[in-house]
């Protein structure tokens, strides 16, 4: 499977893991719609690829009613879509006990609703057209809740099951369905991760710090996609190492877990 020429819709496309597929893709040659809040980022972020063949569309994952007039601007761009990438999103860093009721609402909003409103606006382009793919970027906490990251962990658990729910659906129509789950990867999410009255975070997590560089992870990303993979997991090996341990033994991670320093 080359990339040349493909379509490719990024969200979350304005830094971090988003702005390294697209400076990846574009040096593959592919065609990008590069969406984010932040359109002057995006403009900075299309000067590094090629911009001929890169357009910038705007979009707010919070504003599920403007989904379907997005798509339908993202389909004049280049006459078509190949591949959604997903991976728009917020984290957070607050105890459960600590966290307001709207930022769990405010995190969900984003992180699942507004994956699943678009993913439903494109969805019935891929029936029609019988291809496509849906990459979305969810999180090694999507398979296990850490501390301070209760609703980022309820929101990307959710995002596996509504779509390995919908692989299930259009396999039929030739549509397929990849799950990437990150580890720590070296970009601002903890930054801009919210606390419990919903402020942001402002500072760089240690682990993070350490992680994969947004290149890497989006080098092993591309191998997924071409792979079709359902279900992709990209980080240092004891990120990798908790979901197995999660799966086979999950008293001791639980104990390991309960371990995670939180102040």
């Amino acid at each position: 499977m080359s990339f040349h020429k493909q379509v490719f819709w990024i969200t979350g496309a304005s830094s971090g893991i988003g702005k390294a597929i697209a400076i990846e893709l574009s040096k593959q040659g592919s065609q990008l719609i590069i969406s984010s809040r932040n359109e002057a980022a995006l403009n900075a972020v299309k000067n590094e690829c090629n911009s001929e063949k890169t357009i910038v569309l705007p979009l707010d994952l919070a504003q599920h009613d403007q989904m379907a007039e997005n798509v339908k601007k993202a389909l004049t761009y280049f006459g078509k879509i190949d591949v959604l990438i997903n991976n728009g999103g917020i984290s957070q860093r607050s105890l459960t006990k600590n966290t307001l009721l709207e930022v769990d609402k405010q995190i969900m909003a984003v992180n699942y609703f507004g994956t699943v409103a678009l993913t439903k606006a494109l969805l019935p382009y891929f029936i029609k057209q019988q291809k496509g793919h849906f990459v979305t970027i969810t999180s090694i906490v999507g398979k296990i809740g850490t501390p301070l990251r209760s609703s980022y962990a309820a929101s990307k658990h959710a995002l596996h099951g509504f779509f390995d729910s919908l692989r299930a659906e259009i396999y039929e129509d030739n549509i397929t369905v990849t799950l990437a789950c990150p580890g720590f990867v070296q970009t601002n999410v903890s930054m801009n991760a919210l606390t419990g009255d919903g402020s942001k975070l402002g500072k760089m997590d240690a682990a993070t710090q350490n992680g994969l560089t947004p290149q890497q992870f989006a080098k092993q990303l591309f191998k997924a996609i071409k792979a079709k993979k359902q279900e992709v997991y990209i980080g240092g090996a004891k990120e990798i190492l908790a979901v197995n341990v999660k799966r086979f033994f999950p008293k001791l991670l639980a104990k390991m877990i309960r371990k995670i320093e939180v102040t």
